[in-house]
C-alpha cells in the first residue's frame, strides 16, 4: 500500500510539474502574436496617411512655374494639373489641402524634414531620387525634347546633332533636362539656369543653339513664343520619364493609398477630365502671370 501511495505521489508531482512547464510555453506562444498586433498598430500610427487624417490637412510640396503642372495665375493662386490632382486627393481623404511652394533644389530636403507630406511637382522617377524617397506609380509619362534657336533652325534637324562642341545647350538646374543634356551631349557646351523659361529665352534670343526640357513645357513655350520667333521644335521625346508623387521612405500604408487612389481616378473619369483641361487646351494660359 505504501508503495502504491508513493507511486501516486510521484505521479501527482510529475503531473503538477508538467502543467507548470506548459503554462509559460503557452504564454510564450501568445506573446509573439500580441507583439505583432502592437507592431502593426505602431506602424499605422506612424504612417503619414494616419497623421494627415488626424491633422485634417494634406500638405503638398511643389515649385510653381512648371507649366502646366503648377504655376501662378494672375490672382496669385497656384493652379495646374498637379494642383487639381492633389485637390482630388485631399477630397478623397476628407481633409483640407495646403500647398507649400518650395524652390526646386530644396524640395526633397523639405520632404525629408517633414515640411510637407508629399511632393507633387512634376517630379521624374529616377534611381538617384529613389535612394532618398519612395515614389507612387507614375501618374503621367513625359520626355525630353529640344527647342532650336532660329540661327540654327536650318542646320539642326535631329537631336543627336546637338552633340557638337560648337553648340551651347541650356536647361534648368537640377532637372532631368539638365541630366539628359549632359549625358547625351557631352561634347556640347552646357549652361544651367534657375528657371526653365530663362533657359528657353537664352535659345530664343540666339545666345544658345538649343534648350532641352520636358515636352509639356517646351510645346507650350513654342506655341506661345518660339514659333513666331522662328525656332524649330524637335517634338519627339528622346527620353522616357515617368512622373510620380514622392513620399518619405518606410511608409507602405501611404504608398498603397496613393496607388489605389490613382487607379480609382483613372477609371472613374476624373483623371481624363483634369488631363483634358490642362493638356487638351491652352485656354488656361491667358490667366497665367
Amino acid at each position: 500500500m505504501k508503495r502504491l501511495l508513493s507511486l501516486a505521489a510521484v505521479l501527482g508531482t510529475l503531473i503538477f510539474l508538467f502543467a507548470c512547464s506548459q503554462q509559460p510555453a503557452e504564454q510564450q506562444a501568445a506573446a509573439p502574436a500580441k507583439q505583432d498586433v502592437n507592431v502593426r498598430l505602431e506602424l499605422q500610427k506612424a504612417s503619414t496617411l494616419e497623421k494627415v487624417v488626424q491633422a485634417g490637412v494634406l500638405r503638398v510640396g511643389l515649385e510653381s512655374g512648371y507649366m502646366p503642372f503648377e504655376m501662378t495665375d494672375k490672382t496669385g493662386k497656384v493652379v495646374g494639373f498637379d494642383v487639381d490632382m492633389v485637390t482630388e486627393m485631399a477630397k478623397a481623404m476628407g481633409v483640407k489641402l495646403e500647398l507649400v511652394n518650395t524652390a526646386w533644389d530644396g524640395i526633397i530636403p523639405g520632404l525629408l524634414s517633414n515640411k510637407y507630406d508629399l511632393i507633387a511637382s512634376g517630379m521624374t522617377v529616377n534611381q538617384e531620387r529613389n535612394l532618398k524617397v519612395n515614389f507612387s506609380d507614375p501618374y503621367i509619362i513625359v520626355g525630353q525634347t529640344a527647342l532650336i534657336s532660329k540661327q540654327y533652325a536650318d542646320e539642326i534637324n535631329d537631336w543627336k546633332e546637338l552633340n557638337d562642341p560648337k553648340y551651347t545647350i541650356t536647361s534648368k538646374l537640377g532637372t532631368t533636362g539638365e541630366q539628359a543634356a549632359k549625358r547625351l551631349f557631352p561634347k556640347a557646351n552646357y549652361k544651367s539656369f534657375e528657371m526653365e523659361d530663362q533657359a528657353m529665352l537664352e535659345a530664343l534670343n540666339g545666345k544658345a543653339a538649343a534648350t532641352v526640357y520636358d515636352l509639356p513645357m517646351t510645346s507650350i513655350f513654342y506655341a506661345q513664343r518660339g514659333k513666331d520667333a522662328g525656332m524649330k521644335f524637335l517634338d519627339k521625346p528622346f527620353t522616357y520619364e515617368p512622373l510620380g508623387w514622392a513620399i518619405n521612405k518606410g511608409d507602405p500604408d501611404f504608398l498603397n493609398w496613393l496607388n489605389n487612389f490613382l487607379v480609382q481616378i483613372k477609371n472613374d473619369g476624373r483623371y481624363d477630365r483634369i488631363y483634358n483641361k490642362w493638356f487638351g487646351s491652352d485656354e488656361w494660359y491667358q490667366n497665367i502671370q
